[in-house]
């Protein structure tokens, strides 16, 4: 992004760029979005944390949802790869790619949401690029954090023996999704709000992983699926996850829809979009685990171990294995 000037005189894409851009760009090191980079002093004594995740409508997001929501999400699901690395937020590139459907509407509400949420977390807009596409409309960020030197937290640090654990409640994205596609027509109209709105804006865990740090022993945000996401830091450690199913929080609009059919508790393990933390802990660490998790204002709920072995085994409530068909999301 660059000449942020607001004159009518400058090509559309620098208009475009000053009028709904610039203003999400306060910070010194964004240079006003006046030259192709930023300078970024990182935080004295700490390692910066950088991620990307892209998102294209369609696929990552309904091409009807709200533009507020869209921003919103985009920055948070990147948000949500700091916190389950422990790590603080300081700020973003971001790339998109309009289609020629897009108007001046839905930017003037995309960069609000946006604008909301960096007030929210405490971020500003560094740079990044605008094009237009023939294709639909494809959004990329790339966030920027700082952790202490050492602490961050990793996938690959999980013992046997180690307990696991999430934050929040799981499903309520992938059912989210139903709801707004026309399914769970059962649930009544109120539920079916609240796990639209799970999709639509997931809540990232920056307190609780800031915390967890030196207390749990590996981390993931779970984005893709539990059972996948959990099969990540199973396959860093060598180690084998146990998950039993009973055991992992449902929201009462998540188990409203699996009451009324339990074959929806797969969709909940596998569906994704949840954005809680999963993570391990010492056997020993439970105290500190909740400790934690109430200085960071976000429940925590105990759903398995780590075990020697190999692979992801799912236990129904009687004790015997549960037959997951589909593990989770995938990219390509």
């Amino acid at each position: 992004m660059a000449e942020p000037a607001d004159d009518d005189s400058l090509p559309g894409e620098f208009r475009l760029i000053a009028r709904h851009f610039r203003p999400l760009a306060a910070a010194p090191s964004a240079l006003a979005l006046a030259d192709d980079a930023a300078l970024l002093d990182p935080p004295a004594g700490r390692t910066l944390v950088l991620a990307a995740d892209a998102m294209v409508a369609g696929v990552h997001f309904l091409p009807d949802d709200p533009p507020e929501t869209i921003g919103r999400k985009l920055l948070r699901v990147n948000l949500s790869d700091l916190a389950a690395m422990g790590a603080e937020p300081v700020g973003y590139l971001m790339t998109i790619a309009l289609s020629p459907a897009t108007d001046e509407a839905w930017l003037e509400a995309f960069t609000r949401g946006l604008a909301e949420d960096q007030a929210r977390f405490g971020v500003v807009l560094f740079g990044g690029d605008t094009v237009a596409s023939p294709g639909p409309v494809t959004l990329s960020l790339t966030i920027i954090g700082a952790v202490s030197p050492g602490r961050a937290l990793r996938r690959d640090g999980a013992r046997a023996g180690d307990t696991l654990w999430v934050s929040g409640t799981i499903g309520d994205g992938a059912l989210g999704l139903d709801a707004l596609t026309g399914k769970l027509l059962h649930l009544a109209p109120p539920a079916r709000e609240t796990l639209a709105q799970r999709y639509r804006l997931p809540e990232p865990r920056l307190g609780l992983g800031a915390a967890l740090a030196g207390v749990a022993t590996a981390c993931i945000d779970v984005s893709d699926g539990l059972v996948q996401d959990v099969g990540h830091l199973a396959r860093g450690a060598g180690l084998a996850a146990v998950i039993e199913a009973a055991s992992v929080p449902l929201s009462e609009a998540a188990r409203e829809a699996v009451a009324a059919s339990p074959g929806l508790l797969e969709r909940c393990l596998t569906g994704g979009d949840d954005y809680e933390l999963a993570f391990a802990a010492p056997p020993g660490a439970e105290a500190a685990v909740r400790a934690a998790a109430a200085a960071a204002g976000v429940a925590v709920t105990r759903i398995g171990r780590f075990a020697p072995g190999s692979s992801v085994r799912v236990i129904a409530e009687d004790g015997t294995p549960m037959p997951i068909t589909r593990g989770g999301w995938s990219h390509l």
